[in-house]
């Protein structure tokens, strides 16, 4: 998209919060993106508006632009997790909507349901991940995995409890490696310098190689909640799940949430395929239980990698983009 319009403004930066508490810090900035991206696409007229994820935002500028009037298609690209948290939104998208391509199979029969036209386009997980799967990089049989997440906030909270963990794991397995790396640079070098804080620094490879990379040579590792949990599934990490939020944010969650699971490998197997350390269990010896426990059960390992593929099959064997790309086309050149 940044090639073919270079000149829009790229703001998924500033935009990447979570959590009740820090959206609210945050309100007047996201207020005025509101503002400027519906002037925007009044000013422009475009035949379409293609709706990427961000839901909170997205879905909010769609009821806009159809109380303005605005009469051209609307398109939602990556549905919403509305099964996670809102399921009344779904009657809501299907009066703004013309059209939702979803990532996940069964998201489709749900928002079908209600009468809004679902296309499953796959994840397209399977597309960026099929090059580093090719490589077939061999697994290290001493190395664990330390993946605390794309966002500061998150390095934050998770990575002392891994560090922990780590250090737990070294005494009774005093072979043992570890490897992690940033989103960006700055956070590979505050990991840096958090790990050599912890007195870690030469166990704890920092930075070395990519996340993915990562999750094809480790035997096991701990990964925070998010995408990359479902990378480490698509590259066929054992791994267990961890997060921990501000305890007003998870509050809130606990009440509105209405899947069991977090990990979204869990919610499709609908069972615990993958250990969730969650809150108060975002501990270091918790984390270091689990780990300890794929570690020495070569059995477990195989038996989560198995359940693992199983899930990833689910998602479709590629040409996610290529389905998505022509169903927009297709939408917006169908008549109203």
């Amino acid at each position: 998209m940044r090639r073919i319009a270079p000149e829009v403004e790229d703001w998924l930066g500033e935009a990447a919060v979570l959590g009740l508490w820090e959206v609210l810090k945050k309100y007047g900035y996201f207020r005025r993106k509101m503002e400027e991206t519906l002037t925007r696409i009044q000013n422009e007229g475009p035949d379409a508006v293609v709706f990427i994820d961000y839901p909170g935002f997205n879905l909010r500028v769609a009821k806009r632009l159809r109380e303005s009037g605005y009469t051209g298609k609307l398109i939602y690209y990556i549905s919403p997790q509305v099964w996670a948290w809102k399921e009344g939104r779904v009657k809501t998208m299907a009066e703004l909507l013309d059209l939702m391509i979803c990532i996940f199979p069964f998201e489709k029969q749900l928002y079908e349901s209600s009468g809004l036209r679902t296309i499953f386009a796959g994840h397209p997980l399977v597309d960026s991940l099929a090059p580093v799967k090719a490589r077939a990089i061999p697994r290290e049989e001493n190395l664990v995995a330390l993946l605390p997440g794309s966002r500061e906030r998150e390095i934050a909270a998770l990575y002392p409890a891994m560090l922990e963990a780590a250090a737990i794991l070294l005494k009774a397995y005093p072979t043992l490696r570890f490897a992690t790396t940033g989103a960006t640079p700055p956070l590979t070098e505050r990991l840096r310098e958090m790990t050599r804080e912890a007195g870690l620094a030469e166990v704890v490879e920092v930075g070395a190689d990519p996340s993915h990379v990562i999750m094809c040579r480790a035997t096991a590792g701990v990964v925070a909640s998010g995408t990359a949990t479902l990378e480490a599934a698509c590259l066929g990490l054992p791994y267990c799940l961890t997060y921990k939020v501000a305890w007003l944010t998870a509050m809130v969650a606990r009440r509105v949430m209405s899947v069991r699971y977090l990990g979204i490998v869990n919610v499709m197997a609908d069972r615990e395929v993958v250990k969730e350390l969650l809150q108060e269990r975002a501990e270091g010896h918790t984390i270091a239980a689990e780990l300890g426990r794929l570690l020495s059960d070569r059995g477990a390992r195989q038996g989560l990698q198995q359940d693992l593929a199983t899930v990833v099959g689910l998602l479709g064997g590629g040409g996610s983009h290529e389905r998505a790309a022509a169903a927009v086309a297709a939408a917006w050149e169908a008549p109203s």
